[in-house]
């Protein structure tokens, strides 16, 4: 499936919104988004009525690929681009002059850049994470609750992470599995919910469902029962 395949499916799932997943080993190649900007803009146009609300980038960008991404983001009045962490191990210095960096250019375009929270990087520890944020003015988080299942921390990671939250993914996963079948697994969407609207939380929760993971004739399905979900908890 395509990437304007899969908008049309999402579309069909009677979601409204999209987010876009850019990869340069996926269907849509943020160098290719890039070196063809106004064919891209043009086919969005004529091939959705989906409202774009963010961009993640799957893998670290180099500066020029990030400061157009930046301008075809303020095109389509999408306010924030998620990006990876570095992985651990990374000077924590090296890695807030990375992120000064990239703040520093999207806010030329009144975009927010938030750092995805992810298992083997830097952001893993929600603390680590929190630090970044304090460290580098105007970054946010990327919150991704299926890396902090832990007993330990479950409880308080929301509360930790949630001031300085740009966005949210969801999908239900459970300590040892980061996805499973919606129901399966641990995520207590509830509490959750509840959390984020306590520290006033008021951005996006956006479904996102792994490829590559379990059976993809599911997936549609999969999707779906978590919209309906989170729809059932605003």
């Amino acid at each position: 499936m395509d990437f304007w395949q899969a908008l049309d499916q999402i579309a069909d799932l009677e979601f409204d919104k999209v987010e876009f997943w850019m990869d340069e080993e996926g269907s849509l190649k943020p160098s290719e988004v890039v070196a063809n900007q106004d064919d891209f803009l043009l086919q969005l146009r004529d091939k959705t009525r989906l409202s774009p609300i963010a961009i993640t980038l799957a893998q670290d960008v180099g500066e020029d690929v990030f400061e157009e991404l930046c301008r075809i983001a303020k095109t389509l009045r999408v306010t924030q681009i998620v990006v990876p962490s570095s992985p651990v191990g990374t000077p924590f210095n090296s890695e807030i002059d990375r992120l000064k960096t990239l703040v520093d250019m999207a806010a030329i375009q009144g975009i927010r850049v938030g750092l995805r929270t992810q298992a083997q990087s830097l952001s893993g520890d929600a603390h680590t994470a929190v630090e970044l944020c304090q460290s580098v003015k105007k970054l946010g988080i990327a919150f991704d609750p299926s890396y902090f299942l832990d007993e330990r921390i479950e409880e308080t990671v929301v509360d930790l992470v949630a001031p300085h939250t740009l966005h949210v993914h969801l999908r239900d996963s459970t300590q040892d599995k980061l996805q499973v079948q919606v129901g399966l697994g641990h995520i207590d969407y509830s509490r959750l919910v509840s959390q984020l609207e306590r520290q006033r939380y008021n951005r996006a929760l956006s479904v996102e469902i792994l490829p590559g993971v379990g059976d993809i004739e599911n997936r549609p399905l999969e999707m779906r029962k978590l919209r309906m979900l989170v729809d059932s908890l605003l």
